[in-house]
């Protein structure tokens, strides 16, 4: 049995529609950089772009667990002495939802030139339940939020 090995001309590329209402972050996280990176396809190829994109919409309203809203921080640098800074995710919640999840995504991926492409083509975040994309005609896909500390 040889191993298959998918073509550039076997791709396909469907559209997604994940509506992050209630839905931890994590969780959320995980399924989206699965279906960016193609890996729920059978035919999964590391090194293809074989993912599909992704439109997540009502981002402000996504759900962190325990006490992360207050504890969890976003750090920066400038790269000069004492100008770093440490932004609560409350705050990045209020200001710019869309990048909390984006930066959540990112943390799934491998840290290469193939996922930081699929995250930036790929990736469609809106805070929140309206979206452009009703011309590709996203399927829903369904994520589970889970009844441990709701």
């Amino acid at each position: 049995m040889r191993t298959y090995s998918q073509r550039p001309s076997d791709i396909s590329h469907d559209w997604y529609l994940v509506d992050a209402s209630n839905v931890p972050l994590g969780r959320l996280a995980t399924t989206v950089a699965q279906l960016i990176r193609g890996k729920h396809k059978p035919t999964f190829t590391p090194h293809m772009d074989g993912g599909d994109f992704v439109v997540v919409i009502n981002a402000e309203k996504v759900r962190l667990s325990g006490r992360k809203m207050d504890q969890k921080t976003y750090f920066s640098h400038s790269g000069y002495m004492g100008h770093e800074k440490h932004i609560p995710v409350r705050t990045m919640l209020a200001k710019h939802p869309d990048r909390v999840i984006e930066k959540a995504v990112f943390g799934m991926l491998p840290k290469t030139t193939l996922a930081r492409q699929k995250l930036r083509g790929k990736l469609k975040v809106y805070a929140g339940g309206e979206h452009p994309h009703q011309a590709q005609r996203p399927k829903p896909f369904p994520i589970q939020a889970s009844k441990v500390g709701v």
